[in-house]
């Protein structure tokens, strides 16, 4: 997983900067941690923190499809285009066009995720990796928690801070010299997560060729083979196996001997050591940040664990599922989290649904969906190719558009918050299912609708 060093403290704390609250917090492609920012983020938006709006005042809603117009009809794919638009303040319907079609999301799927999640099992909630010890075996067996975000050495710089293998070893280290042991052989444990490691709708080549890891309770950086890898085969194929020899070198630079390779075991009893993510809150955030799939996979078997369900991709799924009819939107139907899966089907009415709740202040345990999105030009996927920059055709929504971006085949599609220059807030989803779908012809659609003097 890519490290974020010194400028991603600055940008995360401008990811608040250009959202409008109304009452509440209004606030593809695969990736690790965020990656770096553009430097000047506010230069780059041309001024759009210079000065506050008067007032807001409510938008047309034929102003609002007079301004989509053109470039709607510049895309292309108008006929595969579809769209719901409300106003951020009110809920009040805007623009649609299609709404209750469902259609493939990409990794908008991260969205519904992010939401499932924490209504699940809550912003604070943190992932453990434990360390035990199997006294009659002279073994310590390492028990994967699902953190994703576990990495072997630790990085100070980093954010957020995450569990290392370093800090494990040094307190499994103390604990076993307390009992007199200086060296052991090494199990691992990674049985939370159960059934398939990759689910249908995966691509075949997807593991293979490294875009993607199984996913296991027991992993570090993402199932990259380095902090650092990107690209085919920065993978690892056997994500526990992996880990777990980390862990063994780790325990070796402790002090403790360890004796052959790692291999399964059930951990059992109590832990004599254990490392602690970071909560929940900030685990969603990154992930929407970095469009990170397989943290996405992995909170959403956390979810399913704490609410009953297997810890499986069909468990996941039926947990989301499970939420999003007790939040009451309809239109979701998953066959994973992440939103590889081309099986996926959400509606563009769902998502602004999925939106609007987490910007609900009675709904104050979600707002982490939405202070993950993106900034056009500044942070994350909306960082990425050129999105947003002063080369784009749709520069003037730099720092006005936040959003989670989707990408796969014949697939395009962007979620979020815009202010427009009169301080109104809009939640949208523009979603493309099109042979020339591509992420600037909806980055074209939002910037318009950042600059829309549309009362």
């Amino acid at each position: 997983m890519r490290r974020v060093r010194g400028e991603a403290l600055f940008a995360l704390a401008l990811l608040n900067i250009f959202v409008l609250v109304t009452g509440f917090v209004a606030l593809d492609v695969i990736e690790a941690r965020p990656l770096p920012v553009v430097p000047n983020p506010v230069t780059d938006a041309e001024g759009v923190a210079a000065a506050e709006p008067a007032a807001s005042t409510p938008a047309d809603p034929e102003r609002i499809a007079d301004v989509l117009d053109d470039p709607m009809s510049a895309s292309g794919i108008e006929e595969g285009l579809s769209a719901f638009v409300v106003d951020g303040a009110t809920g009040e319907l805007l623009f649609d066009q299609n709404p209750d079609t469902a259609v493939t999301p990409a990794s908008t799927t991260k969205i519904v995720t992010a939401v499932a999640v924490l209504d699940a099992v809550g912003p604070d909630h943190v992932l453990r990796t434990e360390a035990y010890l199997d006294p009659d075996r002279g073994r310590v067996v390492l028990r994967g928690g699902g953190d994703a975000t576990l990495t072997a050495t630790a990085d100070s710089a980093a954010y957020p801070q995450v569990a290392t293998l370093e800090e494990l070893a040094e307190r499994t280290a103390e604990a076993l010299a307390a009992e007199g042991t200086d060296t052991v052989s090494l199990g691992y444990d990674d049985s939370m997560f159960t059934g398939p490691t990759s689910p249908p709708g995966w691509k075949p080549n997807y593991i293979p060729e490294g875009n993607a890891a199984p996913v296991t309770a027991l992993m570090i950086d993402s199932g990259r083979v380095s902090p650092e890898a990107r690209g085919y085969g920065s993978r690892s194929t056997e994500p526990s196996v992996h880990a777990a020899r980390a862990f063994a070198e780790q325990l070796e630079a402790a002090g403790t001997t360890v004796e052959g390779e790692p291999v399964p075991a059930t951990a059992s009893g109590t832990p004599i050591a254990s490392v602690a993510s970071a909560p929940m809150a900030v685990l969603v955030e990154n992930m929407m940040l970095a469009s990170d799939n397989i943290m996405a996979e992995a909170i959403a078997r956390v979810a399913a664990v704490e609410t009953g369900h297997e810890a499986t991709f069909a468990g996941a799924t039926e947990t989301t599922h499970q939420v999003m009819a007790d939040l009451g939107v309809e239109g979701v139907r998953l066959s994973d989290n992440s939103g590889l899966s081309t099986r996926n089907e959400i509606t563009p009415r769902a998502l602004v649904q999925v939106l609007r709740l987490a910007a609900d202040s009675e709904h104050s345990d979600l707002n982490a969906a939405l202070t993950g999105l993106p900034t056009a030009n500044s942070t994350g996927t909306l960082a990425k190719a050129g999105r947003y920059s002063s080369y784009s055709a749709a520069h003037e929504g730099a720092g006005l558009v936040r959003g989670k971006t989707g990408t796969l085949n014949g697939v395009s599609t962007l979620a979020g918050s815009i202010r427009d220059q009169e301080g109104n807030t809009f939640f949208f989803a523009f979603m493309a299912n099109h042979p020339l779908a591509q992420g600037s012809h909806l980055d074209t659609l939002a910037a318009a609708l950042s600059q829309c003097g549309c009362s």
